[in-house]
This record gives structure tokens, C-alpha cells and sequence, in this order.
């Protein structure tokens, strides 16, 4: 008998930077007559008339995948962030028109922007597309969902700072945990909103970790966890609390297997993409010349050095902008 399914996707941008944030974020899909014999939807099919995997696809249908794979070079041909734009706005589930600037993005993602000097000053959206390429864009999508039954229902975002993450590796915690516990706080809103629909979340694996029960029980509280597999590729488990249950499976690679998971690994990229952008706008406007970066290490150390002394000279705390870890 077909059910409704609740089926969602996490993933995160910015793990090894040591500038800029940690984004994780999450989507949910909703798929009201759905056959729970036929195993994991395959979203990619389900909406193959509006999207696909590639980038070059000859029909322009948009695509969604490992935002590695969607990212382009910021020194290339066209605008870095194209593809990774088109595809979230194209799924952006509120309100009927695209957000037309940064902040009107993150409010509804519930992305809180960390309040540091650098990270201030909305930016105008689509930064790679007209407003008529996003519309035509989210018009092929909506359909394409209508016609098979699939509704983008949630896009949310968890912005994690460099002076956040410092704090909490000498509180004793490390990069992993905090990692853990924003995908967990994803996990707890997408169960507290359904608490009887029994959704089903598939997460990135993290590292090399096979093992997670413990984890789901220290994060979900009041949870009890049911090992239901633990194998190479996947890490599965059956989580319930007072009356209430949900699946949550760790998957290698799931970003490229699972299209939930490769949205959230777009939206998280967006996110952190956008938030460069203000940090490299406000530090270029304290220096004339100064290279954007991704913040990545071997560049961002380069950056550093060359900001210093506008961070001397505005008393910035370099614990908020630059990782230890």
C-alpha cells in the first residue's frame, strides 16, 4: 500500500579550509504515494525530464550532483558558481519567485550568518544566471516534480565559523564532532517535523567511520539505536523514541549516489561560496590588489599573510577568521 515517504539528504562544504565556514546542510523530498517495496526512490529518474547529473547535458536540464563535481574554476570560462546556482534556486522550495539576494537565501534556509565584520553586507542574487534563466529553470523543475509526484519541501543550512570551530576543539571537542552534531541537529528538525511519517535520512559518511550507533544516541536524545548494518559501503540504523521512528544510513559517497545528498552537498557549497564572496569583498576593500581566495590552505595561508596587516590595523580577532584546526 502506497505511504508517504519522507526522504532526505545531508551533506557538507568547507570541512578542510582553514578560512571561511563549515556549511552542512540538508534537503528533504516528499513523496506522498510512494511504494515502500520499491526500495530507495530514485529521484534522478523520477525527475529525468527536468534533471540529470551532468553539466554539458545537450537538453539543458538542470544538474544536480557532488558540488565537487559542479563547482567550476574560478579562473575558467563563465562564472564559477553557475551550475551549483542554477541548481538550488531551481529547488529553492520558498515562495514562488528565486531569492533575489544573498540574505533572502539564508533566512529561510535558516543559514544564520556569523556576526563578524567580514561576513556583513548582502549580495544581490543570481550572481551567474539572469532572473528569466532561473525562472525558466525553476518552471522546468516544478513540473517535472508535479508530474511524478516528488516535492522539494526543505532546504536548510548550518553555518559553522572559523571562531566557532576554535572554541569548540579547546573545549575538547574535534572538527568531526561538530560536524556530527550539526548533521544530527538537521536530523532532529527533519524528525521532530515528522514524527510519525518514519523518514528516512541518508548522510555522507563521515571519514572512514563505519560505526555510528553511539553517536546517534549521545546526539539524538532519549533515542534508543538498532544496528542494521555495518558494512564497508554503508552504516545503517533504526532510531525510535517515545512511539517515533526513523532510518539513518551513512553512505560512501553518497553524494553522487543519492540526489537528496548531492542538493544538501550543493546547497552547503552555495552557501560557503556566497559567504567567500562577502570575505573577500570586505577584505579587498581594505586592500587594493589583494587576490580573492577559497581559503583553502596552501592559498589561504598566502591570503593571511597579506591581510595582517588589515587585521592589526582593525583590531580584528584572527581566532574568529583563521582555523586552528
Amino acid at each position: 500500500m502506497p505511504v508517504v515517504l519522507i526522504y532526505a539528504g545531508i551533506d557538507e562544504a568547507g570541512y578542510g579550509p582553514m578560512l571561511g565556514p563549515l556549511c552542512v546542510a540538508g534537503t528533504v523530498f516528499v513523496l506522498p504515494e510512494y511504494d515502500p517495496g520499491e526500495g530507495a526512490p530514485e529521484l534522478w529518474r523520477l525527475l529525468r525530464a527536468a534533471v540529470c547529473r551532468s553539466p554539458s547535458d545537450r537538453t539543458r536540464r538542470v544538474a544536480v550532483n557532488d558540488s565537487k563535481k559542479l563547482k567550476c574554476p574560478n579562473d575558467g570560462p563563465g562564472h564559477p558558481l553557475r551550475h551549483l546556482e542554477r541548481g538550488v534556486l531551481a529547488f529553492f522550495p520558498y515562495g514562488e519567485d528565486a531569492p533575489d539576494t544573498d540574505e533572502a537565501l539564508f533566512a529561510p534556509l535558516e543559514a544564520i550568518v556569523p556576526d563578524r565584520p567580514w561576513f556583513a553586507g548582502e549580495c544581490t542574487l543570481p550572481v551567474a544566471h539572469t532572473a528569466d534563466q532561473t525562472r525558466i529553470s525553476r518552471g522546468r523543475v516544478r513540473r517535472a516534480m508535479q508530474r511524478s509526484g516528488v516535492q522539494c519541501e526543505v532546504m536548510s543550512c548550518r553555518v559553522i565559523d572559523a571562531g566557532e570551530l576554535n572554541r569548540s576543539v579547546a573545549g575538547h571537542r574535534t572538527k568531526a564532532d561538530v560536524n556530527f552534531d550539526a548533521a544530527m541537529g538537521l536530523v532532529e528538525s527533519i524528525w521532530s517535523r515528522w514524527p510519525r511519517d518514519h523518514p528516512r535520512v541518508v548522510i555522507d559518511r563521515h571519514g572512514g567511520r563505519t560505526r555510528y550507533a553511539h553517536g546517534l544516541e549521545r546526539a539524538l536524545a532519549g533515542s534508543t539505536v538498532q544496528v542494521v548494518a555495518e558494512t564497508a559501503t554503508l552504516s545503517r540504523y533504526l532510531v525510535s523514541r517515545g512511539g517515533s521512528s526513523l532510518t539513518v544510513s551513512f553512505a560512501v559517497e553518497a553524494d553522487g549516489r543519492f540526489l537528496a545528498v548531492a542538493l544538501a552537498s550543493m546547497v552547503a557549497k552555495y552557501v560557503r561560496e556566497l559567504l567567500m564572496q562577502r570575505l573577500n569583498r570586505f577584505f579587498g576593500g581594505q586592500m587594493t590588489g589583494l587576490k580573492p581566495t577559497a581559503g583553502y590552505f596552501t592559498d589561504g595561508r598566502r591570503y593571511v599573510t597579506e591581510i595582517t596587516p588589515v587585521i592589526q590595523r582593525l583590531h580584528l580577532a584572527s581566532n574568529d577568521l583563521v582555523r586552528t584546526v
